[in-house]
């Protein structure tokens, strides 16, 4: 497996984020086939990567209500 150069990466925070400081997501859109996840609050921490297919799955699931509880 191949690594990711972080320092590169332009982010965007997703729509869904929570603007009051919580939850807040931002991914990158500068792979085709991957798309890295990680959390605005730890910009130095963690960065999840999933598959490009996984994560427009996973994206349209949080549109359609399919994983409200």
């Amino acid at each position: 497996m191949r690594s990711l150069d972080l320092t590169v990466m332009t982010w965007r925070k997703s729509s869904y984020s929570n603007q009051d400081g919580g939850e807040c997501v931002e991914v990158s859109d500068d792979f085709a086939a991957v798309v890295p996840v990680r959390d605005s609050k730890n910009l130095h921490g963690p960065v999840l990567a999933f598959g490009a297919s996984g994560w427009a799955s996973f994206v349209s699931a949080v549109k359609d209500g399919a994983l409200d509880a």
